[in-house]
């Protein structure tokens, strides 16, 4: 008999030990060790079974037991101390407090937040990352408020059917089992955010708060009462369903989520958002909701109101191809956002010119919503800067006017949150030699390396091979019970992988570019590297493949029917259900990292930082970050053959290099042991790796670069546009205005000079620009010279930029322009002119996609 409504009962602690309920429910527990020592003294048993989840273990302890923690003095000074340190961190100023003229609050959207194993709304790397973010962010002291939603059932569960085919499996997900508060109004009633719908209909949400050290996290739910049947299952799964039910995910997120932001701060004092970031193109709705508050609030016209937002908005791509970025029908979009229904006083034609794809070879019938991402925040970013290039490449016909290296989409190199992804043994190593607040700073790091000796670090790492051995060992013979076979056939189980033997870690969302099964072209080389009879090698390998991608299960089956083979089952092994508790064990065990995606298709990959903290090495592709960081002695590189056209030549190519890389170089220094039995040349790699990447792999270089760069700038744009509106205003007009007059703008004569035939290094190439401007002023424009190395076919692939003088002005609109370009490199030189439009409140010349040359020289 199934229950009619479900709802958890929580335990009443003793007044001895109510600081636990508060530990609980801030998830600052899953990155300080103490506190998990803590709770797993508690009920050691109990730690395990309920999966170190705190608020579980609380809720399955006895009264007896209780009270006998209540009544131990020890206990309840243990709890009060790691309660005062609690409120130390969230009430003592850190570096973001050292910094003048920052933003108050930074609002965050992301779809999905990897925080805590304990708190499945995540998917993998996206989320991942934006649990790092808001980690690192409180502990820089950076006042973020995360927004996302609450997925009743997250992401799916991942088992193995007999033949080795992913099965997928949703378990409900109890918000009352879990570190989670609803916002709630002064009577006690639940905070709600609505958005009206076609038909007469609206989606209602109610916010739960979790609590992310210093950082509130608001979880949009629609799974209330309230709601219609099709509605309340709106944030049933994440990336569930398409079509409608997609596009009301995205609207949610993104006009709930400012909703509930601005319900947030009525109801808790926080300040106000004066940047918003959005965290992939998903929240891209945001940007429209902020403008229909200001049309209606401030009674601004769109395009005023378009300027108002932008400047505060940070928009950052993860997308390495347009196949991954969401697109939704035009139609369906007009049936949302007609007559201002989701956001009144925002027309619909309004809506749709933001999404449309009205570059060369766009789809004029799709609405795209990087690109409306994009349109709605005036700085951009990829996550590597490798991404950053092939963002620019991707959106460059957003641009039309600018080289591909103009376009206004930079680069913040993702980074790992340390605390949560360095093993213990790892941590204790660090805080003694190095202290913790290197993994805040960034600094410090070369003592981490220079104090353990050789044989402490081998030991270290011997100690984590073994628990993840155990843990595999665990896992696998879980997967074979999940597929059918009985305690009897798995004898051979407790002989999977050994200790011993050298560790490669693969663990990738089963995307067909990551290429899972790039190790298996040649199986009976893979074989041989398995057996070696000296030098063996294991692999663990995770991941997941998207329910709906066949070709992405058709991978992992590959690989599990090769992992089943009786004679390299022991070296071997895939691991279904690849999430945060087994990364656990898994990042800090292994070795060597191994990443093969198919270049330049990877927009960061920061599994093989977090391995590179635990001391493995990373073998991988030369894309993302690794293209970025590897220096030649922190790990290897497999070779690219990014020329070769044909994909199964070129899979042949890579994979065979694979081999030899493993063969002839990583096997050899693992197994090269003095008579200490120490790998002194792989430690000596060890420590490079850790001591050179440590500093830079950390999210709190991440979160500090997206501060400098980012959030300040535009909080100081955002600043500029608001005060009474005025600036916003004019910045629109402006705009509107030059776009208007564009057409006239010609650039009619150059006359260079001072160089002579034979120019020479060291002399000066003088310009004279004669433009007209039309109705346009000099003081709207900026007359540049652009300049640098010329390619063979006459274009400047990195050029420089060097702004003319305005010296003399005639009639009709025309002015002359002077300038002094110094030749200081030696080689093929060349130049152009062109007139961009200028205003202080622009973020980039670019910014309007205009650009006027001269009619007899190439564009730059």
């Amino acid at each position: 008999m199934r229950a009619l409504r479900r709802f958890t009962v929580r335990t009443v602690l003793p007044p001895p030990l109510g600081g636990l309920d508060e530990l609980a429910m801030n998830l600052r527990w899953c990155w300080h060790w103490e506190a998990e020592e803590l709770f797993a003294s508690l009920d050691p048993r109990g730690w395990e079974r309920v999966g170190h989840d705190p608020v579980r273990l609380l809720g399955g302890l006895s009264p007896e037991r209780l009270a006998a923690l209540a009544a131990d003095r020890r206990v309840v000074r243990r709890v009060q101390d790691a309660l005062d340190e609690l409120h130390d961190y969230l009430a003592t100023d850190r570096w973001y407090q050292t910094l003048e003229g920052a933003p108050g609050v930074i609002a965050y959207f992301s779809p999905e937040f990897g925080v805590s194993h304990v708190l499945r709304q995540y998917s993998g790397g996206l989320g991942i990352l934006a649990g790092d973010h808001l980690k690192a962010a409180s502990d820089l002291g950076v006042p973020v408020v995360g927004v996302g939603l609450l997925y009743r059932q997250g992401y799916f569960r991942q088992s193995l059917s007999r033949e080795g085919w992913q099965q997928e499996r949703y378990p409900l997900i109890d918000p009352d089992e879990m570190p989670l508060t609803l916002l709630r109004e002064p009577d006690g009633s639940h905070a709600l955010v609505e958005i009206d719908l076609p038909d007469d209909r609206r989606i209602v949400a109610q916010i739960w708060v979790a609590h992310v050290g210093r950082v509130p996290l608001l979880l949009l739910d629609s799974n209330t009462e309230v709601n219609g049947p099709v509605e309340r299952e709106v944030t049933d799964r994440l990336y569930g369903g398409g079509g409608e039910h997609r596009l009301l995910q995205e609207m949610l997120l993104g006009i709930g989520g400012v909703r509930a932001v601005r319900a947030h701060g009525r109801l808790t004092g926080w300040p106000a958002p004066e940047v918003f970031h959005t965290n992939e193109g998903h929240a891209g709705f945001l940007g429209v909701e902020r403008i229909s508050e200001l049309v209606q609030r401030s009674g601004l016209a769109f395009p005023e109101a378009l300027e108002a937002v932008r400047a505060g908005t940070v928009f950052t791509t993860h997308t390495p191809v347009p196949a991954g970025i969401d697109r939704f029908s035009r139609d369906l979009v007009a049936q949302h956002f007609a007559g201002g229904l989701a956001c009144p006083g925002v027309s619909l034609e309004h809506v749709l010119e933001l999404g449309a794809e009205t570059y060369p070879g766009g789809d004029p019938t799709v609405f795209n919503m990087a690109v409306m991402g994009l349109r709605l925040a005036q700085r951009a970013n990829g996550v590597s800067r490798l991404h950053g290039k092939v963002s620019r490449e991707m959106f460059a016909g957003l641009w039309p006017d600018f080289d591909t290296s103009e376009v206004p989409i930079g680069s913040v190199t993702n980074g790992v949150h340390a605390p949560s992804w360095v093993a213990p043994e790892v941590m204790a190593m660090a805080e003694r030699d190095g202290g913790r607040a290197l993994l805040e700073r960034g600094e410090g790091w070369e003592r981490v390396v220079s104090g353990p000796s050789d044989g402490e670090l081998w030991q270290v790492k011997r100690v984590l091979r073994e628990r993840l051995v155990r843990d595999a060992r665990r896992r696998v013979h879980e997967s074979w019970r999940q597929r059918g076979a009985s305690d009897a056939e798995l004898g051979w189980v407790d002989g999977v992988l050994d200790p011993a033997v050298l560790t490669i870690g693969f663990a990738r969302r089963a995307a067909t570019y990551k290429r899972l099964t790039l190790m298996l072209r040649d199986r009976e080389r893979l074989r041989g590297l398995l057996l070696h009879p000296s030098r063996p090698v294991q692999v663990v390998i995770a991941g997941k493949a998207h329910p709906d991608d066949d070709t992405g299960k058709r991978l992992i089956q590959e690989i599990v029917r090769f992992a089943d083979e009786p004679d390299v089952r022991h070296r071997i092994v895939f691991l279904p259900d690849y999430d945060m508790a087994m990364a656990a064990a898994l990042y800090p065990g292994c070795d060597v990292w191994l990443n093969t995606p198919l270049r330049p298709y990877e927009a960061c990959g920061t599994s093989g930082m977090k391995a590179a903290l635990g001391g493995a090495l990373n073998l991988s592709v030369r894309d993302g970050w690794w293209d970025e960081w590897y220096d030649g002695g922190n790990g290897w590189a497999i070779p690219s053959a990014d020329g070769v056209h044909d994909p199964e030549h070129r899979d042949d190519l890579e994979a065979g290099a694979l081999y030899d890389v493993v063969e002839q170089q990583v096997a050899p220094r693992f197994y090269d042991v003095d008579d200490d039995g120490l790998p002194r040349r792989w430690l000596e790699m060890a420590r490079h790796t850790i001591g050179s990447l440590g500093p830079k792999v950390l999210a709190t270089r991440m979160v500090r670069d997206y501060v400098r760069d980012l959030y300040l700038p535009a909080a100081r744009s955002a600043h500029a546009l608001d005060t009474d509106f005025g600036a916003a205003r004019d910045l629109a007009a402006w705009k509107h205005r030059v776009a208007a007059a564009w057409s006239d703008v010609l650039v009619d004569h150059v006359e260079p000079g001072g160089v002579g035939d034979s120019p020479q290094l060291g002399s000066t190439l003088t310009l004279r620009v004669y433009v007209t401007l039309g109705s346009l002023a000099p003081g709207d424009v900026e007359v540049q010279a652009v300049h640098g190395r010329v390619a063979d076919d006459d274009s400047i692939p990195d050029p420089q930029v060097c702004p003319l003088a305005v010296v003399e002005t005639y009639e009709g609109g025309r002015h002359r322009y002077e300038g002094e370009v110094a030749l200081d490199r030696t080689g093929p030189f060349g130049y152009t002119v062109r007139v961009v439009p200028s205003h202080p409140h622009l973020a980039s010349p670019a910014e309007l996609g205009l650009s006027a040359v001269p009619a007899d020289l190439p564009s730059p």
